[in-house]
């Protein structure tokens, strides 16, 4: 007699206990001296504690292997039972199983994961989209396994991803000329219109302006939500961080002083004599520049393009978003959306560690030993 599997779960203070026993001794139907007397052990043992105990018998066969193995994170501000309905309906209808259940997070989003067989990736990812359109709730699908695991250097946009807002925006207010500058910068981000010249048409309104400007707009950027914890998390599981931005290094650079980030990338405005000339120096950080400096981090860093996790939000970010193992569209324009592995469309930056299997547990744990201040 030998214990072959044996799993335990608590929930809200109740204990759930499976052990598998392979046996030779006794026949199967259970009236064997062998299982006889096990059972009345276990039976006795259960009443002493107070627990409730469930026989069943059934062939030692070793069960196949199911393909396909993936894991479904589903998240929301709160889940409703009809959005875990239709989830689980719709992997029941693409002839899957939901073997495993795990809750990741309960704040400041619900994130439960699901371990999901004998799917197709693709087509599981395509049909949970549907339902979480209209469920109004994220769902990401992954395969599982080492390459889950190996994702070591997340490469993240800045304006409207890492921060809140546009930094060429908050330049423009200060130049007097912020309604064309936005205009400009949403035709951009919808990709209507080619990055580089947009820029370029953007950069040229600030001219005149003192250099002095920048030390204003580094006081008026704001970090996303949980930004500082997706960084700090990370960081301390020896992930390399990156962030590459079509805005400036003029702010950029406080940026990665601040949260300590390994790599970056971003325009360089042209200042002579202490103003803006309207003009930009060097090659322009554009939506193929993006995708050079992924590439660029992942040789720093000695990993294949494989282990990479791309993060942005327009359309400048298309291209490291497919080049990455795995790209996120955060809160994104719907071009993005579509082309991503997945999207999170919570305001919280956080939330991103769960989709890597982190849960707010762990983070919280980790938090409290090193003294630092947990929160989104």
């Amino acid at each position: 007699m030998a214990v072959a599997d044996i799993e335990q779960v608590v929930i809200r203070g109740r204990l759930t206990l499976g052990v598998l026993v392979a046996y030779t001794g006794g026949p199967s139907t259970g009236t064997g001296t062998t299982l006889g007397a096990m059972w009345t052990a276990v039976e006795r043992v259960a009443e002493d504690l107070g627990m409730e105990v469930e026989l069943s018998t059934g062939s030692t066969a070793k069960e196949a292997r199911r393909r396909g193995r993936l894991s479904v994170s589903v998240l929301g501000a709160t889940l409703q039972p009809a959005a875990i309905a239709g989830i689980a309906g719709r992997i029941a209808a693409a002839g899957a199983n939901i073997d495993r259940i795990e809750r990741l997070a309960q704040w400041p989003v619900t994130c439960i994961e699901l371990s999901v067989s004998g799917a197709d990736p693709d087509a599981l990812r395509v049909e949970l989209a549907a339902e979480a359109a209209a469920q109004e709730v994220d769902v990401a699908v992954q395969r599982t396994g080492l390459s889950r695991r190996a994702k070591r250097l997340i490469v993240m946009d800045v304006d409207s991803t890492l921060i809140q807002g546009e930094v060429i925006e908050l330049l423009a207010a200060h130049a007097g000329c912020l309604e064309e500058v936005a205009r400009v910068t949403e035709e951009a981000m919808r990709g209507e219109l080619d990055f580089a010249e947009s820029l370029r048409r953007r950069v040229a309104l600030l001219e005149g302006l003192p250099a002095e400007v920048f030390e204003h707009v580094r006081k008026e950027v704001v970090l996303t939500p949980g930004a500082r914890t997706l960084v700090r998390t990370l960081k301390r599981l020896d992930y390399r961080f990156a962030i590459v931005s079509g805005g400036f290094t003029q702010i950029t650079d406080g940026l990665v002083e601040e949260l300590g980030i390994d790599y970056s990338a971003a325009n360089v405005l042209e200042v002579v004599d202490g103003r803006l000339t309207g003009r930009v120096v060097g090659e322009i950080v554009d939506r193929p520049g993006k995708a050079r400096a992924l590439e660029r981090f992942a040789r720093e860093a000695r990993l294949p393009i494989s282990q990479t996790v791309a993060i942005g939000d327009g359309a400048n970010d298309l291209d490291m978003i497919a080049a990455a193992g795995l790209g996120i569209a955060f809160n994104a324009k719907p071009v993005v959306r579509q082309a991503a592995d997945t999207a999170v469309n919570t305001p919280y930056l956080d939330s991103i560690l769960y989709l890597l299997g982190i849960s707010r547990d762990e983070v919280e744990a980790a938090d409290a030993e090193d003294g630092a201040l947990t929160g989104s």
